[in-house]
């Protein structure tokens, strides 16, 4: 048992079950005592960069922690994920935000350079496939005929293209562009390879951008993170996916059910990826962190993102001020699911 921070402990243990590869994993968390340094006097600076699919919540998070601690200064950036993990695998920022795990070249350069990190998942996600609302003919596709259209040798111009019954009009694309980490889970989970897409449609790395352009142009098609559709619904219809890989798959409809079930083919965890060296040495840090995960679900919710369970956020944060900083996926109990790159 671990006596360390503010808990009289927080153990795990874990056990095989006899089957290859199965192994249970349990936590155990005591009563909380009132050990700890005061925060009222908390100032230094948290530089954070990375997902548009996340910042939504992380500048939400930092907004209210700054209100609390008005002398840390928290920033947080839009690189996409793949942008913010090249400086936060070079030791440049603190908290990189990811909407994937992190890639095995990316851990591997962080290796190299010295650079450890802490895997926290925050919220669920799901991708949303958006149409312009004056789109009258599709209202569902399959992730066959998703992958038809972004594979980079498809042959798909026109919507009839994709079903002969549709109008013969050329088909308008927009989506993430390759320093993404919805374009990396998009592309992993559709077209079958990391990072393989065509590469003649308009891409941005800002989800505004997208959602503007998708409702200025009536045959366009794009994708995104599913919160940017629930907060621009009046000027979007989004499209029911089914996983036509699956027998008898219906299609399915994105809402909080969907994705928090996994239901919906295209639902993924998010995370933060926090520098482990600095996470030990910046209080400033660790308290955001901290705040962080004790108030995500509510702000997770309040921004139109799926939280995780109630349990998860209790659990990881009783893991870290235990001194605990692995395993924290495996607290979600949706980790081995088929939710994209790693």
């Amino acid at each position: 048992m671990l006596f360390i921070g503010g808990f009289a402990g927080f153990f795990m243990s874990s056990s095989s079950s006899g089957q290859a590869g199965a192994t249970t994993v349990t936590f155990y968390i005591t009563e909380t005592i009132g050990i700890g340094t005061s925060t009222a006097q908390l100032s230094g600076s948290v530089e954070i960069d990375g997902s548009s699919t996340v910042y939504p919540i992380t500048e939400a998070v930092a907004e209210e922690f700054m209100k609390l601690h008005p002398n840390v200064r928290v920033t947080v950036g839009i690189s996409g994920t793949g942008g913010g993990f090249k400086r936060f695998v070079s030791g440049e920022t603190d908290i990189n935000d990811a909407s994937r795990p992190i890639l095995k070249t990316e851990a591997e350069t962080a290796a190299k350079n010295g650079v450890g990190w802490i895997e926290i998942p925050i919220a669920i996600d799901g991708l949303a496939v958006v149409v312009n609302p004056e789109n009258d003919f599709v209202d569902c596709l399959t992730i066959s005929e998703l992958r038809e259209i972004w594979r980079p040798d498809s042959s798909v111009k026109f919507w009839s293209d994709v079903r002969p019954e549709w109008p013969e009009e050329p088909i308008r694309l927009y989506g993430p562009g390759p320093d993404s980490g919805t374009f990396d889970y998009f592309t992993e989970r559709v077209v079958g390879k990391l990072k393989s897409s065509r590469t003649d449609y308009v891409a941005s790395e800002d989800d505004n951008v997208l959602v503007a352009s998708v409702e200025s142009e009536k045959y366009a098609l794009g994708y995104f993170g599913y919160a940017y559709y629930v907060n621009n619904k009046d000027r979007l219809k989004v499209v029911k996916i089914r996983d036509d890989a699956v027998p008898s798959s219906e299609c399915i409809l994105p809402d909080e059910e969907t994705i928090t079930t996994f239901t919906y083919p295209l639902a993924r965890p998010l995370f933060i990826y926090v520098n482990r060296e600095k996470f030990e040495k910046k209080t400033e840090l660790r308290e955001f962190v901290y705040f962080y995960l004790e108030n995500g679900a509510n702000i997770v919710k309040t921004v139109h993102y799926v939280p995780l369970s109630d349990n998860y956020y209790r659990l990881a944060t009783a893991a870290l001020k235990s001194g605990i900083t692995n395993g924290l996926y495996e607290l979600t109990l949706i980790k081995g699911k088929d939710l994209g790159p790693s």
